[in-house]
């Protein structure tokens, strides 16, 4: 039993308003599945593209993997088997943001303004006769090109924005990867030279003088100062930072060691971190051992026992009454408005976010001369590329370098 494959061009006639008429050509492949005796067809807008398909069938029917199932294949079925692939291996979050970006490639897609009429309702009401833009859910996968792609893609940027756009054909384009690798076909190719992002602003970051200072700061604030110290002596991410548990920091040993984050919704703890290379240890500075060993008498105990280094503190009750209801899990949000925001606008600083901190931290590890390799592993950077592209910036004004280049070369 043979796989015979026929190719056709078809052509159809369309007359225009303006009284023009338009031919467009089509391709056809047609064959009857040896199987089951069902016609199939398939069309292309170009030859050399039935041509191709006609030659990977013949051969997948030749080696036994041919498969009616693959023809069958949706993009919508193709992007939620990639995604449960994905539920194991990632922390809650970031498996949250692949199910939010895959809503864009399923479909369908909600004009812009019904979307925020959407928001104002309150209750997720979405306006009576509203037309929706169809995404690529409901393609067959064998059916994609790189046209439809590109077509989906600027909607995409016109409607929601270009980094959604840009978010949602990665996940597209590892479920084609993955689709192709179970059912033994080559993927369509992904369009070339498409929108990108605007160039990021630099992360706005403190001085070194502005954090020398924000540590005097924290050194004398005995109820809050750990908690924002911390990241400027550790460079760790807030979900580390509010994860961290006694248990974690060996003194002996004088090292800290990073193996969980706490989600930023829940507050739950979860045993993965960001990436691998998350999962590490931290040396203990002088200032940062002194601080957290005075800090161990303090910190609210959960149920009468140490737990997280970084709690919830509870309710104040008049000195010298302990904190009530703490020692458990402070969410992200409290984190910045009751603690974070309140002792920068103290120290009269500008408003930097905490990761700001993990910014510094990276950047003066590399201006005191550590190697990137050692700044990357120490910052939990799976790739050192990672940690000069995005966590590098200058701390000086570049005069003492320039004036060094000066004398070394006899100035």
């Amino acid at each position: 039993m043979s796989m015979k494959i026929s190719i056709t061009k078809r052509e159809r006639k369309r007359r225009l308003k303006s009284g023009e008429t338009v031919v467009n050509e089509r391709w056809v492949a047609q064959w009857s599945c040896p199987k089951s005796g069902a016609r199939q067809q398939r069309f292309f807008e170009r030859k050399r593209d039935a041509e191709a398909f006609r030659n990977e069938t013949i051969v997948a029917f030749d080696r036994g993997t041919y498969s009616a199932q693959k023809l069958a294949l949706t993009v919508e079925q193709a992007i939620r088997t990639y995604i449960e692939t994905r539920k194991p291996l990632v922390r809650e979050n970031t498996f949250a943001s692949y199910e939010y970006d895959a809503r864009y490639v399923i479909g369908p897609l909600l004009p812009r303004a019904a979307r925020e009429a959407r928001m104002r309702s309150g209750i997720g009401t979405v306006p009576r006769g509203v037309e929706t833009f169809p995404c690529l859910g409901h393609k067959k996968v064998v059916d994609l090109t790189t046209r439809m792609i590109r077509e989906w893609h600027q909607m995409i940027c016109d409607e929601v924005s270009v980094s959604a756009a840009n978010r949602a054909k990665q996940i597209l384009r590892a479920a084609l990867l993955l689709s192709a690798e179970d059912f033994d076909f080559r993927p369509v190719e992904m369009p070339k030279g498409l929108q990108r992002n605007a160039g990021k602003a630099k992360k706005a970051v403190l001085t070194a003088e502005q954090i020398r200072f924000f540590l005097e700061q924290a050194k004398a604030d005995r109820e809050w100062g750990i908690y924002y110290a911390f990241p400027f002596l550790t460079g760790t991410r807030s979900s580390e930072q509010l994860g961290l548990k006694w248990e974690d920091v060996d003194f002996e040993a004088n090292v800290i060691h990073i193996r969980r984050t706490q989600l930023r919704q829940t507050g739950e703890l979860s045993d993965m971190t960001k990436t691998e290379a998350g999962t590490r240890t931290i040396p203990l500075a002088p200032t940062l051992r002194t601080m957290l060993m005075e800090w161990r008498l303090r910190c609210p105990r959960l149920e009468g026992k140490l737990d997280r280094v970084f709690p919830a503190p509870g309710r104040r009750r008049p000195w010298p009454l302990p904190r009530t209801e703490g020692g458990g899990a402070l969410l992200h949000h409290n984190f910045l408005t009751r603690i974070w925001h309140p002792a920068l606008k103290r120290a009269g600083l500008p408003p930097v976010t905490p990761h700001s901190a993990r910014h510094s931290y990276i950047s003066a590890l590399q201006t005191l001369g550590a190697e990137v390799g050692l700044a990357a592993r120490l910052a939990g950077h799976k790739s050192p590329v990672v940690t000069l592209q995005y966590y590098t910036h200058s701390t000086r004004d570049g005069g003492d370098v320039v004036a060094a280049l000066d004398r070394s070369f006899g100035g």
